[in-house]
């Protein structure tokens, strides 16, 4: 049987300069840890690489691709930067000491119910005929959800999942 594995990285450490601004790039460790990283995964079999379009995954994403010359890479929204929340119907699933934090979640951060998350999921969770590795450069947020995913994991548990930056986590 073919096998699908996922490589889901988080991008690079951002510039502190920049704060949390969606369009900052990435901090000169932030550029070391994408060498580093793409230093060793040169020898993956990759089909493609995905990556969120936010300039600090982007710039992540460019490093990386530098080691793998042979691999296409593109924006991919599926693995944007999105914060699952649950909608009216759904809060009594999660924890109450969450249900303040993930109120202030930004409305262009929001993914109500993980729609989007669930989507991603279901597109990069397929097999084939042939074993297909596939890396997703992207967001802490959405690694926990893919995560807590395969775990088969209460709904809400992607919040304690938290991957530094250039981090690895492969899921099959």
């Amino acid at each position: 049987m073919a096998r699908t594995q996922l490589y889901l990285v988080r991008h690079g450490e951002q510039d502190p300069a920049s704060g949390h601004a969606s369009d900052g790039g990435l901090s000169q460790l932030g550029r070391e840890q994408a060498d580093r990283l793409g230093r060793r995964l040169r020898t993956v079999p990759f089909s493609t690489i995905h990556h969120s379009p936010l300039a600090r995954v982007a710039q992540t994403a460019d490093i990386i691709a530098g080691h793998l010359p042979q691999v296409p890479r593109h924006d991919c929204d599926l693995v944007a930067d999105r914060t699952p929340v649950p909608s009216a119907g759904q809060r009594g699933r999660y924890p109450g000491r969450w249900l303040d934090w993930l109120d202030g979640v930004p409305d262009e951060e929001r993914d109500e119910d993980a729609t989007a998350l669930q989507a991603a999921v279901e597109h990069f969770g397929v097999t084939g005929d042939n074993d297909r590795h596939e890396l997703l450069i992207t967001h802490n947020f959405v690694i926990g959800w893919f995560v807590r995913h395969m775990l088969e994991a209460p709904v809400w548990r992607w919040i304690g999942l938290n991957q530094d930056n250039c981090a690895i986590t492969i899921v099959q």
